[in-house]
This record gives structure tokens, C-alpha cells and sequence, in this order.
């Protein structure tokens, strides 16, 4: 073997390597689509739709309707010239176009209650979470009110101040009598001299 050839084998590698090199060199860029044998369609679009056909079926005007369309389908296979008649007595394609309307409905019917279900589930768990941010508010607002009673309870209030200078007053004037001296030099000061307060 030369040495050519066995430079030639060290430097590009072959097999699984070279692909799996290959494609991981490549996936900067967006790879080949791929072809799809069943239609696309959008799932939201479909669901939307199902659940306006699901309104539909639901309401009277469908039962009139589907009311009026099977007597007239009736009345014209029992009464028409019988040449016209498409659907002999026992109504054999009535019966089948029923139970094709009903295959179709029921699918739908379910679909729609599926995306009102996931719905409702999206709506019940942001209610569970708003609910639990109003209890924690709740709590933190009911911490901040015992904290702050707890801390006015320390502090002096215009009753409390109130009562306690008139009890220092009382016990003053009670001094006064008792002693016969004068408490408030002010008072002493802005009576007339030689009047007593006691005598009048």
C-alpha cells in the first residue's frame, strides 16, 4: 500500500461518521421538509369550528329544522308519484343519512366539550393562584395590623393623657385643701389682695 493511499483514509472519514459529521455541520440551516401523505389543517381553526357546530346542534333551530326536514322527507316518499319517491317505506336512506349526521356529531360534540374542559381547567387554576395570592395578602395584612397594635399599644394616647393629667390635678387640689397652700402660684397672684377664696 502506498503512502498516498493511506493519507487519503486518515484524512475523510467514511461510513456513519461522515454523515453524523455531516449533519452536525449543517444544523445552522433548516432541514429538508417533509413530506406528509394526510392533509394539514390547524388544530385551533378545526376547534373552533367544531365548537360552532357543536352550538349549533345544541340549540332549537336544529331540532325544527331537522324536524321539518325529515317530515317533508316522509310526506314526499309516501304521497309523491311513485316514479319521484327516492326512499321507499322503510326509509332505509333516511335511516342511514340519521346515522351518518349522528357519527359526525358526536366526534364534534366531544371535541368541543374537550376544549371547553381544558378551559375551564386553565380558568380553575388561575383562580386557585389568585386565591392564594389574596390569602397570603390576607395573611401579611393581618401580621401587619397585630404588629401594629402591638406597638400602639406603647404608645401614649390622647385619652390615656387625658386621664392622666386630670388624676395629677385632682391629687393636687387634694394637696391644696389638705395644706392650705397654694399649688398654682398663678392663681394666688391674680386674685385681689385681702379677698380669701375660701370665705367669699
Amino acid at each position: 500500500m502506498t503512502p498516498e493511499r493511506e493519507s487519503t483514509r486518515e484524512r475523510g472519514p467514511a461510513g456513519a461518521t461522515a454523515t453524523a459529521r455531516t449533519r452536525a455541520a449543517r444544523l445552522d440551516q433548516p432541514g429538508p421538509r417533509r413530506r406528509r401523505i394526510l392533509p394539514e389543517w390547524d388544530p385551533e381553526a378545526f376547534g373552533r369550528l367544531s365548537e360552532k357546530i357543536a352550538r349549533f346542534l345544541g340549540t332549537g333551530r336544529f331540532i325544527v329544522w331537522m324536524t321539518v326536514v325529515i317530515v317533508l322527507w316522509v310526506l314526499w316518499n309516501i304521497a309523491a308519484p311513485s316514479f319521484l319517491r327516492f326512499d321507499q317505506y322503510p326509509f332505509i336512506f333516511l335511516t342511514l343519512m340519521l346515522s351518518l349526521q349522528a357519527s359526525y356529531a358526536a366526534p364534534l360534540i366531544l371535541l368541543a366539550q374537550n376544549r371547553q374542559a381544558d378551559r375551564d381547567r386553565v380558568n380553575l387554576e388561575q383562580d386557585r393562584k389568585q386565591n392564594e395570592r389574596s390569602i397570603a395578602d390576607t395573611e401579611y395584612l393581618t401580621r401587619e395590623i397585630a404588629a401594629l397594635r402591638m406597638g400602639l399599644g406603647e404608645v401614649a394616647t390622647r385619652d390615656w393623657i387625658r386621664s392622666e393629667l386630670q388624676d395629677l390635678v385632682r391629687d393636687l387640689e387634694s394637696r391644696r385643701h389638705r395644706d392650705g397652700q397654694i399649688v398654682f402660684p398663678a392663681e394666688g397672684a391674680e386674685r385681689p389682695p385681702g379677698r380669701d377664696p375660701e370665705n367669699g
